[in-house]
């Protein structure tokens, strides 16, 4: 019967395990001092690791994916912003959304009104036939050629293509 030497292999894989940990542990904690962007990619090429290992790893995973995303100007954790500082962005944020949710609100009503008040004057018979007060009908858009540089001394009518009834 042979002798059981399962242990050797259990205690080498445990050991290569640790190795492999403390070296992607310190790969990450000097790149972050170093400033540069970490990104599972990154860190599993400079710690000479397989990024699937990494996904195993959940409190290595939990500081890279946290993190914003890296580029060219990433932005080291001593430069980043404070959890406070992002609370307050956050709520000027909100309150922006607020007061335009709120002008929004202001103009849908104000809509209302003018197509309530459109829809009283059509119903009432005075209603005008042109959408914009205050313009004269396209028909009444009239350039007299003497007006116009040149020889001709006809009339010309201009009319805006989408407005002229046929």
């Amino acid at each position: 019967m042979r002798a059981d030497n399962t242990r050797h292999i259990v205690t080498a894989a445990r050991q290569r395990t640790e190795q492999t940990r403390e070296r992607a542990v310190r790969t990450l904690q000097q790149m972050n001092a170093a400033g540069q962007p970490v990104t599972l990619g990154s860190l599993a090429r400079q710690a000479r690791v397989s990024r699937s290992w990494l996904y195993t790893q959940d409190d290595l995973r939990d500081q890279i994916v946290g993190r914003p995303p890296a580029g060219p100007g990433a932005v080291p954790d001593r430069q980043r912003a404070s959890t406070t500082s992002l609370l307050r962005r956050l709520e000027a944020t909100a309150d922006r959304i607020r007061r335009l949710e709120e002008e929004n609100q202001q103009l849908r009503d104000a809509l209302a009104r003018a197509l309530g008040e459109r829809r009283a004057a059509e119903i009432r018979g005075n209603a005008h036939s042109r959408d914009t007060p205050g313009r004269e009908k396209p028909e009444d858009h009239r350039i007299v050629s003497s007006q116009l540089p040149g020889p001709s001394s006809r009339t010309q009518s201009v009319t805006h293509p989408r407005r002229s009834k046929p």
